[in-house]
């Protein structure tokens, strides 16, 4: 029987369950930060991986059936997008970027509202609008070029390089047109027929050559 009078101290120590429950926090906690870190660093580190899968991204593309529609949607912001089965040649590249989470539709928003005359006055607005500005070439080409990733236009194809985004006048007259390019002197674009591969990048006049991957700095 046991004596009353003793003082008997409850362990200070944990059991196996909260052992074991502190070491499952932690992994979780642990397997969190190395996510973020790791998400980090491929966005602040240019990387040839980053350039491949969007061409990738890209190239998948060709493989749905998209119907060339250059309507005035209004959609979510941000994360929004125009209905899957329709597009323009804008689209091929704000989807192949989301594809590599990075989202062209918010950055060019924030970017635009902050510094607005800064970018082409060519549709009469006076204030930003998130459902097109960023489907809109001359945008793409003031953002990319804002954010350091603009590089030579030049008549050698072997300079544009898989990933790289080239910018076109269809006629010499501002018929803007953008692709990205998959191989040598190959490349994704919707010119009318949905996402399909060309070949040819030297066809119509280029107006405009980018390289750009996303750093951690430049998050909105």
């Amino acid at each position: 029987m046991p004596n009353p009078h003793v003082f008997r101290m409850k362990s200070r120590f944990p059991g196996p369950w909260q052992i074991g429950f502190g070491l499952l926090v932690l992994a979780f906690s642990a397997g969190g930060w190395w996510l973020r870190f790791s998400a980090a660093q491929a966005e602040a580190v240019p990387s040839e991986n980053f350039f491949a899968g969007l061409a990738d991204a890209a190239t998948a593309q060709t493989r749905q059936a998209v119907r060339y529609d250059p309507s005035y949607v209004v959609i979510p912001y941000p994360g929004g997008d125009v209905p899957a089965e329709t597009g323009v040649c804008s689209d091929v590249v704000v989807r192949a970027y989301r594809h590599l989470r990075t989202d062209l539709q918010e950055r060019v928003h924030v970017d635009m509202k902050a510094n607005f005359t800064a970018y082409p006055a060519l549709w009469g607005l006076k204030k930003t609008d998130p459902n097109i500005d960023h489907r809109r070439v001359p945008n793409l080409q003031t953002f990319f070029k804002r954010h350091g990733g603009a590089l030579a236009v030049t008549d050698r194809k072997e300079d544009y390089r898989v990933g790289d985004l080239v910018a076109w006048d269809l006629n010499g007259n501002g018929l803007w047109h953008i692709g990205i390019v998959t191989g040598e002197d190959r490349f994704v674009h919707n010119i009318g027929a949905g996402p399909e591969v060309s070949t040819g990048l030297l066809t119509w006049k280029v107006v405009g050559h980018y390289r750009w991957q996303p750093s951690s700095a430049e998050a909105p």
